[in-house]
This record gives structure tokens, sequence and C-alpha cells, in this order.
């Protein structure tokens, strides 16, 4: 009975995806390079914005647990240390603030998005080219 009904969800499942698959978008026969590699810089242009949820939303989470380690360390000392805790609230600090830190790194080097770039620096000093 369970193996005639799992065959049957198995084809079920492969005649939606052949069905999908059939009716999805265009091929596109002639790629070239500069096509390539404008598909993955339009690809990539919204990874920074995943990395920063995905750093708040980790922020957020070690910045609870840590929060509750500390619970329970005041609830039983002997049982749970206080580093643990600590260690945790700090990490998810960091993470929360990651977006932030990166953000004004990125302002302070290229502001106002002119494409200036750092072109060298010496021992004291550097110089920014707008390109």
């Amino acid at each position: 009975m369970f193996n005639k009904t799992k065959t049957s969800y198995y084809k079920l499942g492969a005649a939606m995806t052949m069905g999908l698959m059939a009716t999805s978008g265009t091929a596109h026969a002639a790629n070239n390079f500069s096509s390539i590699a404008n598909n993955i810089n339009t690809s990539m242009a919204s990874l920074p914005a995943l990395i920063a949820g995905v750093a708040y939303l980790f922020g957020i989470l070690l910045s609870v647990l840590g929060i509750m380690k500390i619970k329970d360390h005041v609830e039983n000392p002997t049982q749970t240390p206080l580093k643990e805790g600590a260690i945790r609230l700090i990490a998810g600090g960091a993470l929360f603030a990651l977006p932030i830190l990166t953000e004004a790194m990125l302002e302070s080097i290229d502001a106002g998005d002119t494409g200036a770039s750092a072109q060298g620096s010496g021992m004291f000093s550097s110089t920014f080219v707008a390109s």
C-alpha cells in the first residue's frame, strides 16, 4: 500500500517538475562573455542585502541565547558559567553591528557612490581618485 502511494507521489512530482521546466522562460543560445559577466553582476547585486539580513537575524538570535544563558547562570551559577552568556552576547552584538559597520566603511571610501577608490597609499597619506 505504502509503496504504491510512494510511487504515485514520485510520478506526480516528476510530472510537475517537467511541466514547470517546459513552461519556464526562453533559452538564450547566444551567450558570450560580456552577457555572462553582466548576468553575474546583476545576480550579485542583492547579495549584500542578503548578508545584512542574515547578520541581523543571527545577531538577534545569539543575543537572545546569551540573555537566556545569563539567566541560567543567575539561577544556577555552578552549572552554567557566566562566560557562555557573555560570549553569545558579544558575538550577537558583533553580528548585529556588522551591516552598519560595512555601510560606514563603504561610505567613507566611496562617498555618494561616485566611483572614487583608493589609488595608492604611502606611509602617512592616501590619495583618492574619482574614476
